[in-house]
């Protein structure tokens, strides 16, 4: 009954947003051509639900695209639209004027936003681990996570990591979850596989699941699409790679069933120990139980301002490098993106870890 009546609340204050923020641009356009009333009303409820249509049905693609837009209009309505009604209230004769302030503002947003969500940036990292029974010296590991590849982070985007990957000739390639944007119909519909089999990479390119999987609730057709693109997915499995180190996937948090790390610890712990997980919920544990190097994604860093402030408070770590012990952390802001197809205080990127087995570092 509680969570009846929060849906209940929640809807009615969304219904509220929409309503002041249809009231301001309807508004803004009478003020400069007729409109119907009722023909804007219908469009601009549609802009609102265009998120659910587009999940009814895949032929709907066209209010997935809609949707995610609209979740800018919703992120940034609320600080935008209020001061065109602080600013129209002071100067009620210039409201033309005002209106194409603030759309131009949405449009700033928009285009920069877009400029960092499609221009990956490669992050460079070196550490060294006091492993010397590794038969290697040195490792190069590229971490990405995040990908989300759907309608719009799509094909030609994946092409762009693939390109980065291999320019930095990995010995090792980590992708830390949410490959796919909950369903993998459009990685397959769109033969993105043909794009992830051309990673290379020494001693293979392995993954792990994400939340979005789960949501997505075809883990079995992922799996199968990813072994087909040369992805080893780890599924709450620790494998050794080249009697060398030690690699280990997590399964999500989502699933309440999923190993402890305890569990999963390997039998000789004078290898490196890497572990894949893709929310970086508690660092303490993998720290405690002797992993080296621990990768996650997850947060997107906010993926837009001024989220990363929430991240920051949920998580220990909730972007980019930290050590802890003899504990290695990353935490990625992800490669793709979730909904809108933007990006503000922070951008897509790919890590390039350079790895050092020996002595420790000073």
């Amino acid at each position: 009954m509680k969570r009846l009546g929060a849906l209940v609340i929640a809807i009615l204050l969304y219904t509220a947003i929409v309503f002041y923020f249809g009231w301001s641009v309807f508004t803004w356009f009478t003020n400069m051509v007729q409109v119907n009333p009722w023909i804007f009303g219908v469009v601009w409820a549609l802009f609102a639900t265009a998120l659910i249509i587009g999940r009814i049905d895949h032929r709907l693609r066209l209010f997935q695209v809609v949707g995610a837009y609209w979740m800018i209009v919703m992120q940034y309505g609320v600080i935008l639209f209020p001061m065109f009604t602080i600013l129209i209230w002071v100067f009620p004769n210039q409201v033309t004027l005002i209106g194409w302030v603030i759309f131009s503002l949405f449009v700033l947003i928009i285009l920069t936003g877009t400029y960092y969500a499609y221009t990956p940036v490669v992050r460079e990292l070196s550490i060294t681990m006091p492993k010397k029974d590794s038969k290697l010296n040195e490792l190069k590991i590229v971490v990405a996570s995040d990908f989300h590849l759907g309608l719009l982070s799509n094909k030609t985007h994946l092409k762009r990591f693939v390109k980065l990957s291999n320019i930095a000739q990995p010995d090792l390639v980590l992708l830390v979850g949410d490959l796919v944007d909950d369903d993998p119909i459009w990685f397959v519909k769109k033969g993105m596989s043909e794009v992830m089999k051309q990673l290379t990479s020494t001693y293979g390119v392995y993954g792990v699941l994400g939340n979005h999987e789960y949501y997505g609730k075809k883990i079995p057709l992922l799996i199968e699409e990813m072994s087909m693109s040369g992805v080893r997915m780890l599924i709450d499995e620790t494998i050794l790679v080249k009697d060398s180190f030690y690699l280990t996937g997590r399964e999500d948090l989502t699933n309440k069933k999923r190993k402890q790390v305890s569990d999963l610890a390997p039998g000789n712990n004078d290898f490196p120990w890497f572990v894949m997980d893709h929310t970086p919920s508690n660092l303490l544990i993998p720290e405690k139980e002797g992993v080296d190097f621990h990768v996650s994604g997850h947060t997107h860093r906010g993926q837009m301002w001024p989220n990363h402030l929430f991240t920051r408070k949920l998580f220990e770590l909730d972007y980019g490098y930290k050590r802890k012990g003899s504990l290695h952390a990353i935490v990625s802001s992800g490669f793709g993106f979730w909904g809108p197809p933007i990006r503000l205080g922070s951008q897509s990127e790919l890590w390039v870890v350079n790895i050092k087995l020996g002595d420790v570092e000073v």
